[in-house]
């Protein structure tokens, strides 16, 4: 196959046509892959069936109003959880069992979609060890060298310590309505869980919460369940622990609440590494809490799985393949829309 990155990333037959479509907004394919329920990896208008896991499907649904028919495993494809958020799948494409047309072509290829291989929360990260891939098509948001987190374990404690610091006021805390916000609140409640401060979250948050702990069973022993409500007022507050979307960081209607009820600010990224994130988010301390692999774990999931040829895709993925190719002596390339890839010059 040949791919490319056109809507969403396209595996191709010889004839151009797409076999295999992933993360698009409106492109199909023969067969439509959906990594992960975030609003740019999902579909703005639904194939009749998408290759997704059941709960993407729920939390998708959730999200857009829309549902959709899914499978989990069709013809050639494999689905392996990528560790990003609740439901994150990437996808093992068997070529010959994918295009079943007797010519006698084969290979594997890893479309990772965002992924983290860091254990976390609830969460179980990636395991690149386990993949068996001729070619890997992977994000590379943090793919430079500057964007190296410290350990999960450290990361958290000093979360933890600033939220039991903080104890006699209320902190506003921002993280994506899928993924970081769920995290923060898991995060919250272990380490306030003795002094019993209230969790609060906005609708859309809220939303996402339902919708997970539906899809994974929370009153089953391996369900999950968030402990935020959603607020009816952001008055009066003393210590409660508030939880937002990133993209309300800067909103007036949120400066003119910690204004008056003498709260702080956090943001929540791996972009935290950066000072600017700090300025552009008005914020009071940031952390690198991030869904996403950082520089030292792309190099280490490429060098565990050792493909023979690797596209790159999102964020630093020039960098990155250039690390790749200059350092490691793999065959790289970032994948540009609509450009010619590597496959084609084989």
């Amino acid at each position: 196959m040949t791919v490319r990155h056109r809507d969403g990333i396209h595996f191709e037959r010889e004839d151009g046509q797409a076999h295999v479509v992933a993360d698009a907004r409106s492109a199909v394919g023969a067969v439509n892959v959906v990594s992960h329920a975030h609003a740019d990896h999902t579909f703005r208008s639904t194939p009749e069936t998408v290759v997704c896991s059941a709960e993407t499907a729920a939390i998708a649904e959730a999200r857009t109003g829309t549902g959709f028919e899914f499978v989990e495993r069709a013809p050639g494809i494999e689905l392996v959880p990528a560790g990003h958020v609740v439901g994150s799948r990437a996808a093992i494409i068997d070529v010959e069992e994918a295009t079943a047309d007797g010519d006698g072509r084969s290979g594997r290829y890893c479309y990772t979609g965002d992924f983290s291989t860091r254990d976390r929360c609830y969460l179980d990260g990636f395991d690149p060890s386990a993949i068996d891939a001729d070619a890997l098509v992977m994000e590379t948001t943090y793919g430079r060298p500057e964007y190296r987190f410290p350990p999960q374990d450290e990361l958290e404690a000093a979360i933890a310590d600033w939220l039991r610091d903080n104890d006699d006021r209320p902190l506003f805390l921002f993280g994506y309505s899928l993924g970081r916000a769920q995290k923060l609140q898991w995060l919250a409640r272990q380490a306030t869980a003795d002094a019993d401060r209230e969790i609060l979250v906005s609708e859309s948050i809220h939303d996402v919460n339902q919708a997970i702990e539906r899809a994974t069973g929370s009153d089953d022993e391996d369900g999950l369940s968030f402990p935020g409500r959603p607020y009816d007022s952001l008055r009066g507050l003393t210590d409660e622990l508030v939880i937002l979307p990133s993209n309300q960081a800067r909103a007036d209607w949120v400066e003119t609440a910690v204004d008056r009820e003498d709260g702080l600010k956090a943001g929540f990224s791996g972009w935290a590494v950066d000072d600017s994130f700090r300025y552009r988010g008005n914020y009071d301390v940031t952390f690198p809490l991030t869904d996403h692999c950082d520089f030292d774990e792309l190099v280490a999931a490429v060098r565990a799985i050792d493909p023979e040829v690797v596209y790159t895709h999102h964020g630093a993925d020039e960098a990155f393949a250039d690390v790749l190719a200059t350092e490691y002596g793999y065959r790289a390339q970032p994948l540009k829309r609509a450009q010619t890839t590597l496959d084609e010059f084989c």
